[in-house]
């Protein structure tokens, strides 16, 4: 059988992998910031499947997607390469595919993950065997999945000066100058990818965040397949935070406004654990009401990268995320290297 035959690619399944170790996750999110949930989780498990947005209009995959009709693949590239054996096989695949071209013609800053992951799906017919292929190829343990199986649009009500206005597209969204109210998704119920709403049934832990709030976290409760597949779900659901607002999209925010947000546009989801920094909480108090409306608890963890200001240092978040998956919620005061219990 061909390899690139979908019918080659075997059957990854969901939920515990045979002789692979830790918790079934499901890491729900986007870009720099899903890539962070994966370095830190693939420390503590093997059993991973980032289920990522799909409403990049922006970039290479912008392009690519306006070209070719298909889904916007950059976000999805991220994964695989955050996922990747560490050995010199997949480090070196993985910096092919982060490789991008620099020319003055139209090959300019696209990358080359990019192209070779929409040549696999043109090949193939089917954009999760292409994946899946590609995942194979970097030696990644885990799995990376579209969290909907059409090219998504973003569309933000932004209110600046006392004036309501409509952004439309993801990177207009991320640049917006004023406070994001609400957004939605375009089309407005957009087919899920089923292998995603299965490893969100099947999973152990459904991690959120952190990341472009509005344009990677808060999408994927805008699926009405993927949403009502984390309400069935058995699984626990945590909340990471961000270590500092993103300029334009939520600049202003608080912790405890995050959290807020994301409630008011998934009042029904119920959380378990909140994750943040201390360094990024500006009122404990504030933050565990906000924590509260949604059923979770507040777990503190210095989980910053040192002198990067709004970057995770993956050991840290590690560390983190097995205290949450534990148990283990004394919380960590700034500066200490121990934990209290709150």
């Amino acid at each position: 059988m061909s390899v690139l035959d979908p019918g080659g690619v075997p059957d990854r399944g969901t939920g515990l992998q045979p002789g692979a170790r830790g918790p079934a996750v499901a890491a729900l999110g986007g870009g720099h910031g899903l890539a962070a949930t994966l370095g830190a989780l693939r420390h503590i498990s093997q059993n991973l499947t980032a289920v990522v947005t799909v409403a990049d209009d922006g970039g290479s995959s912008g392009r690519l997607r306006h070209e070719l009709s298909v889904l916007p693949p950059g976000d999805l590239r991220m994964a695989l390469s955050a996922l990747c054996d560490d050995g010199e096989w997949g480090l070196t695949w993985r910096d092919v595919l982060q490789h991008r071209f620099v020319s003055e013609g139209p090959l300019n800053n696209h990358a080359v993950g990019n192209l070779l992951i929409v040549a696999l799906w043109e090949l193939l017919g089917n954009e999760v065997a292409g994946l899946d292929l590609v995942g194979r190829l970097l030696g990644v343990r885990g799995r990376v999945l579209p969290m909907a199986a059409v090219p998504l649009e973003i569309e933000a009500d932004v209110c600046s000066d006392g004036v309501v206005r409509t952004v439309r597209g993801q990177a207009n969204v991320a640049v917006s100058e004023g406070r994001v109210e609400h957004v939605r998704l375009v089309p407005e119920d957009p087919p899920a990818c089923p292998e995603a709403l299965e490893a969100v049934r099947a999973a152990d832990w459904v991690v959120l965040g952190p990341g472009s709030w509005y344009t990677s976290v808060i999408p994927h409760l805008l699926v009405p397949e993927l949403y009502r597949a984390l309400h069935e779900t058995t699984a626990h659901r945590a909340l990471t935070i961000n270590l500092t607002a993103q300029v334009g999209e939520t600049s202003g925010m608080t912790a405890a406004d995050h959290v807020r947000s994301l409630h008011e546009h998934a009042p029904d989801l119920r959380l378990d654990v909140i994750l943040a920094d201390p360094t990024a909480v500006e009122d404990i108090d504030d933050l565990t009401d906000a924590a509260s409306g949604c059923g979770a608890r507040v777990l503190l963890r210095q989980i910053g990268g040192g002198d990067a200001r709004d970057r995770h240092d993956p050991l840290r978040l590690a560390a983190a995320y097995r205290d949450a998956f534990e148990g283990v919620l004394g919380d960590v005061a700034p500066g200490a290297g121990g934990t209290s219990a709150r």
